[in-house]
């Protein structure tokens, strides 16, 4: 990220655990150099000295902080902290259990550290193991499930992911100090609820920081829906799932009281729902900081206005990140609605059909191991051109052999270099993906013609430069900027 001291200060004084790593803050009144997510009293700025590693910091003879400890951020990398890995290691470690079994050794490969490492950053970032991470997870998990559902007890227990039902009891009775039996019969004598039928959708509960613009984030949605897998109504979204050997559908929308979002969804999700829940999280934007983010973009006086117009403003993210890849190849230079028309083909052909009680809802999303087989004449034929059908072709043969993934992570950049490197997928391309796909806050597509024009008409170079003003909230401001465009958005999404 630019390395300017006000932008450094804001992303500081936000604790935003996004770009922990990125930079260390050496404090000149005491001596004491920290990372970004330090939970100490901020102090001043003009006591704050800025280092791009803790070897600067150490150079400059400052000393570690001992509550934030700078040496459990490894590596090097521009985006390597050890809170974003240990929040990316704690996702990916919910997802294995659904997605494809992965264990600490796999997972600690891709994140290019030892699993002794993953254990230190875990360890020292949330204060248990590995598997304590895990057991603490689930227990959360089947609290939620026993306190805001009907289901039965026995089918928590496996839901959470334990392996029988005396292993859930004994943990449960452990760490909460009664049986999950007395936490549901004092939930029934609080909230008496209706017995759920065999098959009934289950209604969970998600919350974020106000404001929130539910209406904008479903409007751009509503725009990019995939026929058969998507639908959104005026207060709702719909689609279809995957995820690992689970399938099904979910239904979101606001509760009537409360900063809180209603999931509806089949019982058949229960034992995904870690990682559902944590996409849902992803595709609406709820960990988003909106106060911290309005501070810093309402100082631009091109911002100020969209700001204030709109101050519960998300970043759309995607619910599958390949999904999303797909779609940003398939809208190259053509406008959203026929990327859109072309997508739901591709949906139609190639993804599997399932049935449900909503009409719009009968495919699941096309898989990377389908799309990775299919011909480019196959593509051609529903509207891909051949140079965007290699592509997709080949997009799909890196994701289905596991050398990209296009999820949240602690190395975006490194994944936009990956996404370059393919054929026919730009810069452009690859920013927006980083965008939507892999979270980066501060990701910028400056070759967009709209922002440009929004902008003055003005080169990438000119409006990568102009930018550097809104780090690290540069998506954000983005999202802004394409909203006061006539067109709302690129047309290559």
């Amino acid at each position: 990220m630019n390395q300017d001291p006000a932008n450094l200060y804001d992303a500081y004084a936000a604790r935003d655990s996004r770009f922990d790593g990125v930079f260390f803050v050496g404090v000149t009144s005491t001596g004491i150099y920290c990372r970004p997510v330090c939970p100490a009293k901020t102090p001043r700025r003009a006591n704050c000295r800025f280092f791009p590693s803790a070897a600067a910091a150490e150079q400059a003879r400052f000393r570690p902080c001992l509550r934030c400890r700078p040496e459990l951020a490894p590596g090097n990398a521009p985006v390597d902290g050890a809170q974003r890995i240990a929040a990316a290691i704690a996702r990916r470690i919910g997802e294995s259990a659904v997605i494809d079994g992965a264990g600490l050794e796999e997972i600690a490969a891709e994140f290019r550290l030892s699993s002794r490492q993953v254990r230190r950053i875990v360890q020292g970032q949330l204060g248990v193991s590995p598997i304590g991470l895990v057991l603490t997870r689930r227990l959360l998990l089947a609290k939620q499930l026993l306190t805001e559902t009907r289901v039965p007890v026995s089918e928590v227990a496996y839901a959470s992911g334990f392996a029988s039902l005396r292993r859930f009891n004994d943990a449960f009775r452990a760490h909460y100090g009664m049986p999950p039996t007395r936490l549901r019969r004092e939930v029934e004598h609080a909230q008496p609820r209706a017995v759920q039928a065999s098959g009934e959708p289950l209604t969970l509960r998600l919350a974020y920081r106000p404001p929130f613009d539910w209406a904008g984030i479903l409007a751009f949605l509503r725009g990019r829906a995939l026929s058969g897998v998507e639908q959104v109504g005026e207060d709702e979204y719909l689609r279809t799932v995957r995820l690992g050997a689970h399938a099904g559908w979910i239904r979101v929308r606001p509760a009537p009281r409360g900063h809180v979002l209603l999931v509806d969804l089949t019982p058949s999700l229960v034992p995904a729902l870690p990682a559902l829940l944590g996409r849902l999280r992803d595709l609406f934007d709820l960990d988003a900081r909106p106060d911290a983010i309005n501070a810093r973009l309402a100082r631009d006086p091109l911002l100020a206005p969209a700001v204030a117009r709109n101050p519960g403003l998300r970043v759309p993210g995607a619910f599958d990140g390949f999904e999303l890849a797909v779609r940003a190849v398939l809208g190259q230079q053509v406008t959203v609605a026929v990327a859109t028309a072309i997508a739901g083909r591709l949906a139609e052909r190639f993804g599997d059909p399932i049935e449900t009680p909503h009409a719009g809802l009968r495919r699941l999303a096309p898989t990377a191991e389908r799309l990775a087989a299919a011909e480019v004449d196959e593509l051609g034929a529903l509207g891909v051109i051949g140079a965007r059908g290699r592509c997709i072709i080949a997009l799909a043969g890196e994701v289905a052999a596991g050398r990209l993934r296009l999820s949240p992570g602690p190395r975006p950049e490194a994944v936009i270099e990956q996404l370059v490197a393919l054929p026919g997928i730009g810069p452009w391309t690859a920013q927006y993906i980083a965008l939507r796909a892999l979270r980066w806050p501060d990701a910028f597509p400056k070759e967009d013609s709209a922002l440009r024009k929004r902008l003055g008409s003005i080169g990438p170079a000119r409006a990568e430069e102009t930018s550097k003003a809104w780090r690290p909230w540069r998506s954000y401001a983005t999202l802004h900027l394409w909203s006061m465009q006539l067109t709302a958005a690129p047309e290559v999404s």
